[in-house]
């Protein structure tokens, strides 16, 4: 935390803005603030920024909580927490950040996506029957190389910092190498690049994944 900010603050901030999300991280968040007994308040101005964050005014105080790209475009300066942020991402965990005003962070909170017990043994099934299987992901290489490693998927097989919209794009670069190419997907943010897969297998959402 900075800047004079608290766990209770910073969470409040964050989990005003992923109340009304159906992503797994937001959830998280959102629950953790309730297990906290924390008042969560409503939000004015609410919108979504692809591949960045959410953004809104909280307290009458503007809020963004997402990742670098977004406190970049906030002018808020991360430098100095740089190192913390890299050693949470090598440790396979998502770091996302609240800025406050356009000015200063008030802190990060770092999520670590679960692995379930089957997911390494499913990816080494593909691969014994001749699939070359690749993750695409929004996330940061640090934490998708971490999460790769944990499953058994190849560094050059990670795909990582891709925005929702460029997914289908990559998905066309690995078709336009002669792949046949199945996209498995949340079907939310997912939806272009399931139809541009020869298969688009569609969760129900990003945990059934």
């Amino acid at each position: 935390f900075a800047d004079g900010h608290d766990t209770a603050r910073v969470f409040t901030f964050a989990a005003a803005l992923e109340r009304n999300s159906e992503h797994p991280l937001a959830e998280a968040i959102v629950n953790r603030a309730k297990a906290d007994g924390i008042d969560i308040p409503d939000v004015e101005g609410f919108s979504a920024v692809p591949g960045h964050g959410v953004e809104g005014t909280v307290g009458g105080m503007r809020v963004a909580f997402g990742n670098r790209k977004l406190m970049a475009r906030e002018g808020i300066d991360i430098a100095r927490f740089e190192d913390r942020i890299a050693t949470l991402e090598d440790e396979g965990k998502t770091v996302m950040m609240v800025g406050v005003n356009g000015a200063k962070l008030a802190g990060m909170i770092a999520v670590a996506d679960t692995l379930k017990p089957n997911s390494a043994e499913a990816v080494s099934r593909l691969q014994d029957m001749g699939v070359k299987v690749f993750m695409i992901t929004g996330d940061n290489r640090r934490t998708a190389n971490s999460i790769a490693r944990l499953v058994g998927i190849a560094p050059e097989q990670v795909l990582a910092e891709v925005l929702p919209e460029h997914k289908a794009s990559e998905v066309a670069k690995l078709q336009a190498e002669g792949l046949t190419v199945a996209m498995v997907g949340d079907g939310i943010n997912d939806t272009p690049a399931l139809a541009q897969a020869d298969v688009g297998i569609a969760m129900g959402g990003g945990t059934d994944v």
